[in-house]
């Protein structure tokens, strides 16, 4: 199961009843549920993790803090949040892990490079756009009647 620091729950300001030892069970339980819901009422659900390596992640942070057009996109928040590169992965994989369904799947999508990354999202969405097989609505021979009435009255018009 998930374990989180202490302190990353103290900043988030839950009641205090809701953090006991079993929070990240029942919070997973609760999203499979809720995507249960969606995907019950209609609703297309997809997750995509988009895992940028650790090298990878070095470099963006270091292009950031070089490139004065980028210094807004970093943190050094950022830089101490890398100590704990294992913690997160373990967090991710058994998130992952629990709220995977068929209703709701994960798509885990290597990230460093953009444009492939970009292609396999993309790949992804038009594949569950067509599971949906959406059409038009069928015209039933009424109203195509209707129709050709409407269209003779609008010609007709000066």
């Amino acid at each position: 199961m998930v374990r989180v620091h202490e302190e990353l729950l103290q900043k988030q300001k839950l009641p205090r009843e809701l953090v006991t030892n079993d929070i990240w069970r029942d919070r997973l339980r609760d999203l499979r549920g809720f995507e249960r819901y969606l995907a019950g009422n209609g609703v297309l659900v997809r997750k995509f993790f988009l895992h940028v390596s650790r090298k990878e992640q070095k470099k963006r942070f270091r292009e950031r803090i070089e490139n004065p057009e980028k210094h807004w996109k970093f943190s050094s928040a950022d830089a101490r949040e890398r100590g704990h590169w294992k913690d997160y992965m373990k967090a991710y994989e058994s998130a992952i892990r629990h709220t995977a369904t068929k209703d709701a799947p994960w798509y885990v999508v290597p990230a460093d490079n953009k444009w492939f990354t970009r292609v396999v999202v993309a790949a992804a969405i038009i594949d569950g756009l067509g599971a949906l097989n959406l059409h038009y609505p069928k015209v039933g021979k009424a109203e195509l009647d209707a129709l050709a009435l409407a269209k003779e009255g609008l010609l007709a018009e000066k």
